[in-house]
């Protein structure tokens, strides 16, 4: 009983208050950013993700688990991807690049609408409990779903980003690079893990969270804090 209670007592409670707050946060980007790609190519005439059972918002059917670790720790990851068959859509190219775009916007509006309520409860909600962690579940879907969209508009494949910059390419090279995606996501992947873009996205992610800051009446500072749950209890 003693051991236990002496690691009760130096367990950093918040700490995993805020972990949980953040997987769940990924959890929902990742499942939003998902279904919008199987929703869209639906409706543009392909049911592979419906017959798969995509178009769900049980995260348990997007969850990549990599993916999902890469989001909790450098702040961008991906999904398990969509299935996703071209030849149903009347013009192929375009059908993917619009499915591929789903993806990111989703996640960039979902984004704006946690730093537009964040900013709400920021300014008329009385604090408690309640209200700072709400801040924090806002912040870091804010914080993660911009993380996510803006590295899966990198124009490299798999990503989104190459699905629509692809489709101005020539019909058989946009053909040849899809026969290499399996090894192109591989050389990818060993990037994302050499840190290559970290800089890159860091920098862009400050800049796009500060443009919603700014469009919302959100302090960007405040927000960057409300990351994490020990820190909001020290503004308080």
């Amino acid at each position: 009983m003693t051991s236990f209670s002496d690691f009760a007592q130096h367990m950093d409670w918040w700490g995993l208050v805020t972990l949980l707050i953040s997987a769940a946060a990924a959890l929902l980007c990742i499942t939003l950013h998902e279904l919008s790609h199987g929703f869209v190519a639906w409706r543009l005439g392909d049911p592979t993700a419906k017959q798969a059972g995509r178009l769900t918002l049980n995260p348990i059917k997007h969850l990549d688990p990599v993916g999902l670790a890469m989001m909790l720790i450098a702040k961008v990851g991906w999904a398990r991807p969509v299935p996703v068959d071209m030849r149903y859509f009347k013009r192929p190219k375009q059908g993917m690049a619009l499915t591929a775009l789903a993806g990111p916007a989703a996640n960039f509006l979902t984004a704006l609408a946690a730093v537009a309520l964040a900013s709400l409860i920021w300014h008329f909600a009385s604090v408690s409990h309640v209200t700072l962690l709400a801040l924090c579940f806002l912040s870091n879907i804010a914080l993660l779903g911009v993380g996510m969209g803006l590295f899966n508009l990198i124009p490299v494949s798999p990503l989104d980003g190459s699905k629509i910059i692809f489709a101005l390419l020539p019909t058989p090279v946009y053909y040849k690079i899809l026969r290499y995606e399996r090894y192109i996501g591989i050389a990818l992947f060993l990037l994302v893990m050499l840190g290559v873009f970290s800089r890159p996205l860091s920098f862009l992610i400050v800049r796009v969270i500060q443009g919603m800051c700014a469009l919302t009446g959100m302090p960007a500072d405040v927000l960057w804090i409300c990351q994490d749950v020990s820190a909001i209890l020290k503004l308080f």
